[in-house]
């Protein structure tokens, strides 16, 4: 049976990452990348589909958990009747790709404790078993591509394509573990003392959390911030900068239903949010990397913007179900790839030309090419604006003319008015502040439902949507205009399911999905936002309290929320969420938050104010 999404902490190195369920099993891990295939997928079916269990013998034994302050190192305590241990999880930082390693580390802390170890190794998502080799430092696996080494004292047996061992662990004793991948034709790299790797880890992420200036007054608050910057930290793909929107694929919206998408990749639509969570909090390094990836992946003939690219920039991302698997509590299909890729969304290019205008604002290193991208993008746009796409949320139902589409697509050209008048750049100003102009009352004209007294989804409907939450946010209107505060109270009225708020109705809109799915996460943050906008600084900080309620005990956040099962639902842990999370707090202790610096365009800060 499935555990609970909240029963998982996330560990990882930059290149790929483990969920760690509470019981001490690694129930997910793709290597050596994000984006590769899995050997561990427990996640997505159960044990013989791959995992690697610690854990105490004892099966009534407590557990808690924690991280190591400031880090991503992963700390779980079992308490038996016998003694005390404690289980120490991570992945050391590496600058090669191709060599990614997980440790595990049991220490005894009082008494003494008997420990089972169960690993299952099936790379390919659970299909393949490898070939296994006893080795005078553990074992070696090979199948096809992929190589691993484990490294262990143990003495372990292997049966049924399982490998298992017994070890008893007293007071202040050691037995370390660490799963070394290879590429299986190259040479096994070398591993070095887990105590000394698990040291300098610890080192280097305690200095990079001590880089967030969010406000020290504020210290709960502030221990979820860190949280979430270390946790969009684990999603970025180092070697290029990107960004994956979760680790994970498949998990549910709605637990059984086939709303099941593969996250592992970089979203456009996340980047100006992301490039305003990182710069507010100081981390202009990561903004920079950011960046320049989007540049990198952008790059190209305007009416090949895709909305979304691999974790290097790769554009071919086909959908494939994999049917060994049967799907987090029965949740099929599972899915690797993303068939949206193909999908038109307009919304992206305000997304891309907003970012780049942002790093400019931020004086973030100017690059020519990045103003010469945003001319070529915006004489592209100034012919397709007009035309129904797919919208922010990919619906897979019949084009429309989506309201956000349009309005970013006026950010688009609004940035690019702003970035002659701000910067002295050379571009078209009044042919791009007539298109501006044209784009603003087309919405205002046919994207507002005066039956509703409210903006609505897409033009002549009916039907809300979250994103519009967006409209003050971006400096469309102002947060005070009737139109907002009409559409903000229609979606607190039709949105909002006990206490979060949905991204639609499914009931109202067909998608080209089906079935329901929770309230998400990242709307709600909006909410929280578009209060702050009006005001309502009381009713923004429950709202956000709320959502920091629900994180599970480890600070983090899935997709979205199932607010009638109480659970989280959705990929995990979700980088959309937690942006939200970070620029809602900054919203929240500052006039001059993110919400406002897009709005009113007041530049981003690096933090060190705060």
């Amino acid at each position: 049976m499935s555990k609970p999404i909240e029963d998982y902490g996330i560990i990882g190195n930059m290149i790929s990452a483990a969920l760690v369920s509470r019981d001490g099993s690694i129930d997910w891990l793709c290597l050596p990348r994000f984006d590769s295939a899995a050997c561990f997928a427990a996640l997505l079916g159960d044990p013989k589909h791959g995992r690697w269990l610690l854990a105490p013998e004892d099966p009534a034994c407590r557990i808690s958990r924690r991280y190591v302050p400031g880090t991503a190192v992963l700390e779980t305590r079992f308490e038996t009747a016998t003694g005390v241990c404690t289980l120490t999880d991570f992945m050391p930082l590496t600058h090669d790709e191709e060599k990614v390693d997980v440790v595990r580390i049991v220490r005894g802390v009082s008494g003494e404790v008997s420990m089972s170890m169960e690993l299952i190794l099936r790379f390919n998502y659970g299909q393949a078993a490898p070939w296994v080799r006893r080795r005078d430092y553990g074992l070696s696996a090979v199948a096809g591509p992929d190589a691993v080494e484990l490294h262990t004292a143990i003495a372990l047996v292997g049966r049924e394509m399982t490998t298992t061992a017994r070890f008893t662990v007293r007071k202040n004793e050691e037995v370390p573990f660490t799963l070394s991948y290879h590429r299986s034709h190259k040479m096994p790299h070398f591993v070095p003392d887990s105590s000394e790797t698990m040291a300098r880890t610890i080192s280097w992420w305690q200095e990079w959390s001590k880089r967030c200036h969010f406000d020290i007054k504020h210290p709960i608050w502030r221990d979820a911030v860190i949280r979430s910057l270390i946790t969009l930290k684990l999603l970025t793909f180092g070697p290029t900068g990107g960004i994956v929107a979760a680790p994970t694929t498949s998990l549910p919206e709605t637990i059984g239903g086939s709303r099941n998408w593969d996250y592992r990749y970089c979203w456009l639509r996340d980047s100006a949010l992301t490039l305003y969570a990182l710069l507010n909090a100081g981390y202009r390094e990561e903004a920079e990397a950011w960046r320049q990836w989007l540049l990198r992946a952008a790059a190209g003939h305007p009416e090949q913007l895709r909305i979304m690219y691999g974790i290097a920039g790769e554009r071919w991302l086909p959908e494939n179900e994999i049917t060994w698997l049967p799907g987090y509590e029965e949740s099929s299909p599972v899915r690797i790839g993303n068939e949206a890729v193909d999908q038109i969304q307009l919304d992206v290019y305000g997304e891309l030309i907003e970012t780049l205008y942002t790093a400019r604002e931020a004086e973030l290193a100017p690059l020519a090419e990045a103003w010469r991208l945003v001319g070529v993008l915006l004489d592209h746009l100034a012919t397709i604006w007009r035309k129904p796409d797919n919208g922010i949320w990919e619906v897979r139902g019949e084009p429309r003319a989506f309201t956000h589409s349009r309005l970013m697509c006026w950010v688009a050209f609004d940035r690019a008015v702003k970035s002659v008048e701000h910067f002295g750049l050379d571009g078209p100003v009044d042919r791009w502040r007539e298109l501006r102009d044209t784009i603003h009352a087309d919405i205002c004209e046919n994207g507002f439902n005066p039956n509703r007294n409210s903006f609505t989804q897409y033009y002549g409907g009916k039907a809300l949507d979250a994103s519009l939450l967006l409209i003050p946010q971006v400096g469309f209107l102002p947060a005070d205009d009737p139109r907002v505060i009409g559409t903000i109270t229609a979606i607190e009225q039709d949105l909002v399911r006990n206490g979060f708020v949905l991204r639609y109705s499914t009931d109202q809109v067909d998608d080209g999905v089906g079935g329901e799915e929770g309230a998400f996460l990242a709307c709600s943050f909006w909410l929280a936002d578009a209060y702050v906008m009006l005001g309502r600084i009381d009713d923004a900080s429950k709202l956000f309290e709320s959502l920091l309620a629900i994180r599970n005990d480890l600070g983090l956040l899935a997709e979205e929320y199932d607010p009638i099962g109480r659970r989280l639902v959705g990929n995990f842990p979700q980088g959309f969420s937690h942006i939200g999370l970070i620029n809602t707090a900054f919203n929240l202790i500052d006039a001059t938050g993110p919400a406002q610096q897009r709005s009113k365009r007041v530049a981003p800060t690096d933090g060190k104010t705060r």
